[in-house]
């Protein structure tokens, strides 16, 4: 007699980032039943954060404000049976384990912490690349040696299997190094439903739900472009995954809490910086155009159908080097002849500092917000934002603002600034890169003390390659047309994986789908948003979804820590391309 399937693991989300609403935790556990709480706190920039955290104490490196969290809800959770898994260990998750032991100590509490580690490859580079590891860029295909850079941080992304073991060996709380996001749902749906490593859609299931919650409120009305449908704009109330036995899931959150869950909101997160439909992991591949969302119940929606297939023997790896120093005056322009007087303000500075070329990094851009006769002075006025970059500290610091206020008395008229003068800051650039699984070593320190090797996938394959767009699929909309903007039709979500820009937009229905797929070429793509003129564009549909997906490569530099535009994560940038003006058939209108 078969055995029936364990009731859905209810998995609560309480962070989507190192800084995250602190009150989660506690509004999580307490807000209804779940049986895992779950946060995530890592990022590519968070790596260099923690690394600069961890100069300054070396006993330091993982997310403090956790360890605030856990204090809230650590009596609670052992109570009710909730347990407590997160990647907030950063790069020392031993030290945060420890001190999770003398937090637990000091609350009169004795909870069993194990820790999951081994993805800090940092001192191992030199060795790796000579074992004949390039360690090339994802993108450009340049090799780490090339570069003549030092990384600071170098973190394998690990997969789910060391917190399964945990949790299997009576963990109440896990905290990790840098795993996937999706793992710190992954591991506790297959140590629920006890899943085996080959277990491929089933892992891809709860991949899918993992990426949705990782974010906290994206899932349930945070940045959701359709906003008029949330009808209770409270702050949205954290997400919760419910994953079945088969890795299927409802997406939902606790009763009376603000936000929504629909459709919508799910795709939106789905699609949130992703590149093309199979998602790599090192513990499966999702492949996201299989995946069937259905409204099921006010504020629930399910994902079903997700297939998998076995990873591949490579793990991504993300490295961090100094890049140098780096600062920015942004100037006022107001009035008439705007374009004019940037120019003339750009050629003094240049002449005072004593020409671009004495930095590493000279970068000038005009935004525009003024207005001709504009009824208040403000929305009279542009900006011109000058950022400069160079390994010298003493170039970019003082030195560059003050000779910006030069211009104060001798320059175009009506001259100031947005700040005094400032000082020079650190920045990070961003390497990502493939290593070989069989190099790296994922290990778990179990509540005992015991340390257990994790095995990578016992069967493995290479990446799928992305699916050729249907020809067979429906005609677009024809007929009369106006003229409005994308967004209309399309919503997006944006955001940013290194130095890409990745930019999701989806439809409400297929005939609008139809029409956006035809409409969204990567000729188009540049057409809307000039700056990528001269980029890579790498587009995917997922019909099932209704959805294409854009990544617009090298827009965002070396990543965030270097970027120089205002926007250095892409966050507004799908925002943007929904602004732009469109010819929409009269016929999408109509329905």
């Amino acid at each position: 007699m078969t055995a029936e399937p364990r009731r859905a693991v209810r998995i609560g989300n309480c962070s989507g980032f190192y800084g995250d609403r602190i009150a989660a935790a506690r509004e999580m556990v307490e807000g209804g039943p779940i049986d895992v709480l779950t946060g995530d706190y890592l990022a590519e920039l968070t790596m260099l954060i923690l690394w600069k955290a961890r100069r300054k104490d070396p006993d330091g490196g993982y997310a403090r404000t956790f360890l605030t969290q856990v204090e809230h809800v650590l009596g609670t959770c052992l109570d009710r049976g909730i347990t407590i898994v997160s990647n907030a260990g950063g790069l020392n998750p031993a030290g945060l384990a420890t001190d999770l032991g003398k937090l637990a100590a000091r609350l009169g509490l004795a909870p069993r912490i194990a820790h999951v580690h081994g993805d800090d490859l940092v001192d191992r580079l030199d060795d790796l690349q000579a074992a004949g590891h390039p360690l090339a860029h994802l993108d450009t295909g340049r090799p780490l040696a090339d570069a003549g850079v030092t990384p600071v941080t170098a973190n394998a992304y690990l997969g789910a299997w060391g917190i399964t073991e945990a949790l299997r060996a009576g963990a109440d709380i896990v905290v990790t190094g840098r795993v996937t996001d999706a793992s710190v749902v992954v591991g506790p749906a297959a140590w629920w439903h006890g899943w085996s490593p080959t277990d491929h859609d089933a892992i891809a299931g709860a991949m899918a739900a993992g990426h949705v919650i990782e974010c906290g409120p994206q899932a349930t009305g945070g940045n959701y472009a359709f906003f008029d449908e949330i009808t209770d704009r409270r702050y949205p109330g954290f997400p919760i995954a419910e994953v079945e036995a088969d890795g299927s899931s409802v997406i939902t959150k606790h009763d009376g809490t603000g936000g929504l869950v629909s459709v919508g909101t799910v795709t939106a997160q789905l699609l949130y910086e992703i590149a093309e439909p199979a998602y790599p992991g090192p513990d499966a591949v999702a492949h996201f155009d299989t995946v069937t969302l259905d409204q099921d119940g006010p504020h629930r929606v399910r994902i079903s159908g997700t297939r998998g297939s076995p990873p591949t023997d490579q793990l991504k790896v993300a490295l961090n080097y100094e890049g140098g120093y780096r600062n920015t005056m942004t100037l006022v322009l107001t009035g008439t002849r705007i374009e004019e007087k940037a120019a003339w303000a750009e050629q003094q500075l240049v002449e005072l500092l004593g020409g671009r070329d004495r930095f590493a990094g000279f970068d000038v851009q005009l935004l525009r917000f003024d207005h001709p006769d504009a009824p208040t002075n403000a929305e009279a006025t542009a900006h011109l934002r000058v950022t400069v970059k160079d390994p010298d500290r003493s170039k970019v610091g003082r030195a560059f603002s003050n000779t910006t206020m030069e211009l104060a008395l001798g320059g175009y008229p009506g001259f100031h600034t947005t700040t005094p003068p400032s000082g020079e800051s650190a920045y990070g650039v961003y390497w990502p890169t493939l290593v070989p699984a069989a190099e790296v070593t994922h290990q778990v320190t179990l509540p005992d003390g015991t340390v257990r090797t994790i095995p990578h996938g016992p069967v493995t394959a290479p990446l799928p390659a992305a699916p050729e767009p249907d020809p067979a699929a429906a005609s677009p909309a024809t007929g009369p047309t106006r003229r409005l903007p994308l967004g209309e039709i399309a919503g997006a979500r944006s955001g940013d994986k290194g130095g890409n820009a990745n930019i999701g937009l989806w439809t409400r229905t297929d005939a609008e789908y139809a029409w956006l797929r035809t409409l969204l070429t990567a000729g188009k793509v540049r057409e809307l948003l000039p700056e990528a003129a001269g980029l890579e564009i790498r587009r995917y549909e997922l019909p099932n979804l209704r959805a294409v997906n854009v990544v617009v490569v090298g827009l965002l530099g070396a990543g965030v820590a270097s970027a120089t535009r205002p926007d250095p994560q892409a966050k507004g940038l799908g925002e943007y391309l929904r602004s732009r003006l469109v010819d929409v058939p009269v016929a999408l209108l109509e329905g």
